[in-house]
């Protein structure tokens, strides 16, 4: 397949994708497993974001619904009044590509009106009227695989082949997206780690990485402080910077162009001496 485009158009605003890039999370939920409630007020979610632009992020995330395992979904008004606020505010200061983590179809037009450039779903676009919301924006759009919601999706994750079955779910969806209206130029993909797989699931993925880089689209992935670095290393979830770390640089080593995390500045650095190593700096 053809390499991906290494620019996506994000509304008003271009992300160059030539070189790994970080996007960092900013949770306006007040349960999300490693931040929640620390950035649901405005005031403070607007310096979070600040600080990380300014430690290097090129795109941030902001998610008014969480999606840790066990998690219950929240209403679309909620999602809305949690979001949109940091949205506009954050449009209207800082030059930077602004990211809805989220899979509610009014969030997806709101957010676009009020200036998002990207829509980051976990649910890959499958809830009624996300297809059709979606494509009507004209943003680009990462779709994810999980294995069941996430109030239950840990529960039991079973796959008789993690890998092939991650491809075939995406490689459908893609095709989903592209049917409604999306092209495939703005389309982006990622694994899911976490979200449906055990710990060998999700050390396989990283392992076989470069199957889902060769899908002609951009790759991303989010392993930042999750509990397979937490299982791993026996660390608490504010011990786990080291692991995050690794698993950030290995994925991008296998082809990663964006990498989900918390700590931007220390990422940022690292994916620098990846590339140096590489020879791309």
């Amino acid at each position: 397949m053809s390499q991906p485009a290494p620019v996506l158009h994000c509304g008003a605003r271009t992300l160059s994708l030539s070189a790994p890039v970080v996007m960092g999370i900013l949770n306006v939920t007040p349960d999300s497993f490693s931040d929640g409630g620390r950035f649901n007020q405005r005031d403070a979610a607007l310096a979070q974001a600040r600080q990380m632009v300014a430690d290097g992020a090129a795109i941030i995330d902001i998610g008014g619904e969480s999606t840790r395992p066990g998690a219950v979904p929240v209403s679309p008004q909620q999602e809305l009044d949690r979001v949109l606020p940091v949205v506009e505010a954050l449009n209207a200061e800082l030059d930077v590509v602004l990211s809805l983590d989220t899979s509610t179809p009014a969030v997806m037009t709101a957010g676009a009106a009020a200036g998002a450039g990207l829509i980051n779903d976990v649910r890959a676009l499958t809830r009624p009227g996300a297809l059709a919301a979606a494509a009507a924006t004209g943003l680009p759009v990462c779709l994810m695989h999980t294995q069941g919601e996430p109030d239950v999706m840990q529960d039991a994750p079973s796959y008789e082949d993690v890998v092939a079955e991650v491809e075939q779910y995406l490689l459908a969806r893609l095709a989903a997206a592209e049917a409604a209206g999306i092209a495939r130029s703005q389309l982006l993909i990622d694994p899911g780690f976490g979200f449906g797989k055990t710990d060998p699931h999700n050390l396989r993925l990283l392992q076989e990485l470069p199957r889902l880089a060769r899908f002609g689209v951009p790759l991303l992935v989010g392993l930042s402080r999750k509990s397979l670095v937490g299982r791993t290393l026996s660390r608490p979830v504010d011990e786990r910077l080291a692991g995050s770390l690794a698993l950030a640089v290995l994925a991008a080593e296998r082809g990663a162009q964006i990498v989900r995390v918390h700590d931007v500045r220390e990422t940022v650095d690292a994916l620098r001496m990846t590339r140096a190593v590489l020879g791309a700096a």
